[in-house]
């Protein structure tokens, strides 16, 4: 039987921090989310949103996005079964639901950045400063039971000036890659505040990166709204 992670007053998280890291390789990490205080299912991160964790020996900050999300028992035996109520009727007539559930995600790794010497490494990965961003694999991934976090705004803007990430997603494996890339170009376009400007860039680099595969690019394209 797989135990929940130990909780600390919801009061004294940070508001971006969503999960632990219980598992972690070279390109990818699995992170349990955290539990709510109330009778609620733990905070689910969209498919495709970015998200960071720390390598604490190096000061890294190593950003991904989340490529699948699953909830099941945290007894690995019984499955859940039906119930036929609603959220509301679960709360209760059977809340003791909520705390047999676990919610899980994957994050592929698409870069890192290495704090400027003006920036201060804090928990939460928010300092003042730029710094320096390297869109492949770092050296090491984040290690278990360090914290994930949803990355601020100002992260995605500053991590998708360059676009060589895509590179990355093209190349993640047991997913489906197209629907994942839109999902992420997606969100980093909402951010940006739909600057068309920078999605017409997108567009050109993954006709590039397609070249020899134009169906896989309509397809991508055709999952991303321009309005």
């Amino acid at each position: 039987m797989r135990l929940p992670l130990p909780q600390f007053p919801i009061e004294d998280r940070q508001p971006n921090h969503i999960g632990e890291v219980i598992e972690t390789t070279t390109t990818q990490y699995t992170a349990q989310c955290l539990e709510p205080e109330d009778l609620k299912f733990p905070q689910m991160p969209p498919f495709g949103s970015w998200v960071k964790s720390f390598d604490e020996e190096s000061g890294n900050k190593i950003l991904a996005v989340v490529t699948y999300v699953t909830t099941t028992p945290i007894d690995s035996v019984h499955r859940a079964r039906a119930l036929g109520l609603s959220l509301a009727e679960l709360r209760e007539q059977q809340p003791q639901i909520f705390a047999m559930l676990k919610t899980e995600f994957k994050a592929a790794i698409v870069g890192y950045e290495i704090p400027s010497h003006s920036q201060s490494h804090s928990q939460n990965g928010n300092g003042q400063g730029m710094a320096k961003v390297y869109q492949y694999l770092p050296p090491r991934p984040p290690q278990i039971h360090q914290g994930v976090y949803n990355c601020e705004a100002s992260e995605v803007i500053h991590f998708t000036e360059q676009l060589d990430f895509l590179r990355t997603l093209l190349q993640v494996k047991d997913i489906p890659v197209e629907s994942l890339i839109a999902a992420v170009i997606r969100e980093a376009y909402r951010i940006r505040q739909a600057n068309r400007s920078w999605l017409v860039q997108v567009g050109r680099t993954l006709s590039i990166l397609l070249k020899d595969d134009y169906d896989r690019l309509r397809y991508i394209l055709s999952q991303i709204h321009w309005a």
